[in-house]
């Protein structure tokens, strides 16, 4: 397993994400089978184990707790997070987690989410003291914060206090899409080590189109589609940690095999990456230019640009991302299918097809 120094210690670079764990029929974690993964994962070098709070509706960090009580605690680094949205008082969270957890500390704690919307009440609402104080007391070794927000509030937050880590999403799309590559550098510039969180973009990255796996699988045949992802990380000397939410023992042993063995991108293999994203994200996308030709003779007043723009998002992003259809007075889940708009689109998008997708695909998140 590689391993690098990490806040004076020594740190698999992969971490468990336990924020994705295979469930039962009735939503619940399946203990046997999270376990396995756990074990494995254990067994194969991997000593930094990351939850939350609110993850699997606050069931991740008891079940982390029971899961690694058969090993020795200063065998593993156990990290979690406190979330200002949820309205609990910090000593509260704090004082419960180390309950679910079944210990005395927590070796990397964070401050969960910080944004634009919630950076004044981490940073002026006594969070921030709380846990300072915490960490003092011996009870936090390492304080830090993840992040989901714009540059400005980076570097905000990065002034705030001496952190000791911090956490951003970072993958090879968001290297550009996202501002990744801004945030990344903002954070080593500052000399605080990274922790990355979505390096395989919550699945996104693990299975692209059939032409685009063609192309990396001709240069590396023996190499998974998330390899690439997690390899392209390896690249960066400031990440220290790449947390996969792993689900499967077979998810777990392809990424084991890729942290132990596995080298970083060549120049060459980055440069055919990022070439390759560029058409990943143009084959799952429409091309949609917003010119609303198609809109007028819409007979259900549908404002097919803004489902277009949705539709991208919801390719890249995932499911979750159609809930913002109900913010619409008509979306496409009205959509007769009757084809005007196809007829007048300059792009030549089929529309209605379109339509349908998001409709099922919101449908699907009531169910």
């Amino acid at each position: 397993m590689k391993t690098k120094l990490f806040c004076g210690e020594r740190i698999s670079c992969l971490g468990m994400g336990n924020m994705r764990l295979p469930v039962r029929e009735d939503g619940g974690i399946d203990f046997d089978r999270a376990a396995e993964i756990i074990d494995l994962l254990y067994r194969g070098g991997v000593n930094y184990f990351d939850t939350a709070y609110v993850y699997h509706k606050g069931e991740s960090e008891s079940f982390l707790g029971k899961c690694m009580k058969k090993y020795p605690r200063d065998s593993f680094r156990l990290a979690t997070k406190y979330p200002v949205f949820d309205g609990k008082a910090p000593a509260e969270v704090f004082e419960e987690q180390l309950r679910r957890l079944d210990t005395d500390y927590v070796d990397f704690y964070l401050l969960h989410a910080v944004g634009d919307s919630n950076a004044d009440k981490y940073l002026t609402g006594g969070a921030l003291e709380y846990f300072k104080e915490q960490k003092r007391l011996g009870r936090i070794r390492r304080l830090g914060f993840s992040f989901h927000g714009s540059l400005d509030c980076l570097r905000r937050f990065i002034a705030a206090n001496d952190w000791d880590f911090t956490q951003i999403q970072l993958n090879y799309m968001d290297w550009t899409l996202q501002n990744g590559k801004e945030q990344y550098e903002i954070i080593t510039e500052a000399g605080i080590p990274v922790v990355v969180m979505e390096p395989v973009r919550g699945g996104r990255l693990a299975k692209l189109t059939e032409e685009t796996e063609a192309e990396l699988r001709a240069v590396h045949p023996d190499w998974s589609i998330p390899s690439w992802a997690f390899r392209f990380l390896l690249r960066l000397d400031n990440v220290h940690v790449v947390l996969s939410g792993m689900s499967t023992l077979e998810q777990a042993a392809d990424n084991l095999e890729t942290f132990s063995s596995g080298d970083a991108l060549s120049d060459d293999d980055t440069a055919l990456l990022l070439d390759v994203c560029e058409r990943y994200k143009k084959q799952v996308s429409v091309p949609c230019t917003g010119c609303r030709y198609c809109v007028d003779d819409c007979p259900m007043s549908i404002p097919i640009p803004d489902m277009m723009e949705l539709y991208n998002k919801f390719k890249l992003n995932g499911r979750s991302t159609l809930r913002a259809m109900d913010k619409f007075e008509h979306n496409a889940a009205e959509c007769i299918g009757c084809g005007a708009c196809a007829a007048l689109c300059p792009q030549h998008i089929d529309i209605p097809s379109v339509m349908s997708e998001l409709a099922e695909g919101r449908r699907q998140l009531d169910d």
